[in-house]
């Protein structure tokens, strides 16, 4: 069976979708076809207003080992062009998690390795099996990260540390990602699709309009100077308070129910 990204919506989750990387026998390694895939997958997502929340997993208790190195090797035969397509692809994946209005939940098992590794890091939140590792392994192989790892890393660890994890390309463990507030929540073995399914339920009880704006707010924060992004927290409040989510939300708070958005 080829590498693909299987698109699904459990049975008693029906507002979450989860996409599922699947590469039989080599850990999940990533496919241009799978790039594709998922941009279409989260083009589809964005335009059904029945989907609050995304799953990304892998298949077979295994989140992702990256790229495949006999591809790669494969392409050194070739001009340079195509492999720069590739990663013009995966990047555009990466670009339509951050961009997508809705919480994109990581939910890692076995371990994440290279583009693996950048994937999850590019989710909005994530959650890891206790014994899952991660590992930008690229300098371990002559290579350097893509799929934004780079980027991911050296915003969420301090500089010193996110270039040891690259460097050195040693695993580090999910309890020491968790301490460091790159996982957001821990699950036991083989639990953790189940922890994610279980947090995007919740999250499907939060006002939508609330969540696009403060993905989008946070999105920007580390790129805009205060003054900037206070006038975005002013606008993004403006239109909030005049939002049907935003007359719901206060309304059923004063009257001691729970809100039901639309």
């Amino acid at each position: 069976m080829s590498a693909e990204l299987r698109s699904t919506r459990p049975q008693g989750h029906e507002s979450t979708l989860v996409l599922t990387l699947s590469n039989p026998g080599a850990r999940n390694a990533l496919h241009p076809d799978m790039y594709a895939a998922a941009i279409e997958a989260f083009d589809s997502a964005e335009r059904d207003n029945s989907l609050r929340a995304i799953v990304l997993t892998g298949a077979d208790n295994f989140f992702c080992a990256g790229g495949n190195l006999n591809r790669l090797l494969e392409n050194r035969a070739r001009d340079p062009s195509v492999q720069a397509a590739s990663i013009d692809m995966l990047a555009g994946w990466v670009t339509a998690m951050r961009q997508c209005s809705k919480p994109v939940i990581a939910a890692v098992e076995g371990a994440a390795a290279g583009a693996g590794f950048s994937l999850a890091l590019a989710a909005d939140l994530l959650v890891a099996a206790e014994d899952a590792k991660f590992v930008m392994s690229y300098a371990r192989v002559g290579l350097t990260p893509d799929g934004g790892g780079s980027w991911f890393l050296a915003r969420a660890l301090p500089r010193q540390l996110a270039t040891e994890v690259m460097l050195e390309g040693k695993p580090i463990g999910a309890a020491r990602l968790a301490e460091l507030g790159v996982v957001n929540r821990l699950a036991k073995p083989h639990t953790a699709l189940d922890a994610a399914l279980a947090w995007a339920d919740d999250l499907a009880k939060i006002s939508p309009n609330s969540m696009t704006r403060i993905k989008g707010l946070v999105n920007v924060a580390d790129a805009q100077p205060l003054a900037e992004h206070l006038v975005a927290e002013r606008e993004s409040f403006v239109a909030s308070l005049h939002h049907r989510d935003g007359l719901e939300g206060m309304t059923a708070f004063l009257e001691k129910r729970a809100p039901v958005y639309k």
